[in-house]
């Protein structure tokens, strides 16, 4: 049975891995998913219901565009019964078509079902920044992702050792701020 751990950490192996067969493993049937998005450079659809379409919105159809993924708590996992978590994320990849490399973060809050398997019943993600870079910065980006612990990370660590780029300043700045 997944914990409410297992279940986020199984979550982001479907989407950083194109991996929709394991969504049944981290979200209930009648999963509901809520994206606010407050970066103008990218777009999600407001509300999904149902694992399906919640499965198209997350792995597939961004799977489809999006490739180098690597996704992070910046927390400590939840505790092993809980029924909510929230933490900040941050987030990494590259754009297929363009080469283009994307760095974001945000907030996610997650609804588990209240007994076991604790299934997510709703996760509410929050896109505060989404920076985009030119594909030139790809292997200084990948390569600060790849040293991060995956997939709980704490901030301090994100912010220690990311390359000095000036298109990464706001996350950075967002990542130190909501961390003191």
């Amino acid at each position: 049975m997944p914990s409410p751990q297992e279940a986020v950490e199984t979550y982001i192996r479907a989407k950083d891995h194109n991996r929709p067969d394991l969504m049944e493993h981290a979200f209930a049937q009648d999963v509901a998913l809520e994206m606010i998005v407050e970066s103008g450079t990218i777009s999600f659809p407001p509300i999904s219901s149902g694992i399906e379409s919640v499965c198209d919105v997350l792995v597939r159809r961004f799977g489809q565009a999006y490739e180098n993924v690597h996704t992070f708590c910046l927390a400590s996992p939840p505790k092993e019964h809980a029924c909510t978590f929230s933490c900040d994320w941050l987030v990494g990849m590259s754009e297929k078509e363009s080469r283009a490399v994307w760095v974001g973060c945000g907030r996610y809050d997650w609804l588990f079902q209240p007994d076991a398997p604790y299934l997510v019943l709703r996760l509410t993600i929050i896109i505060e920044q989404m920076q985009s870079l030119a594909p030139v910065h790809l292997t200084s980006v990948m390569s600060w992702l790849s040293q991060l612990p995956y997939p709980w990370c704490t901030p301090q660590d994100v912010a220690r050792s990311m390359p000095a780029l000036d298109e990464l300043h706001p996350i950075g700045r967002r990542i130190i701020r909501e961390s003191a």
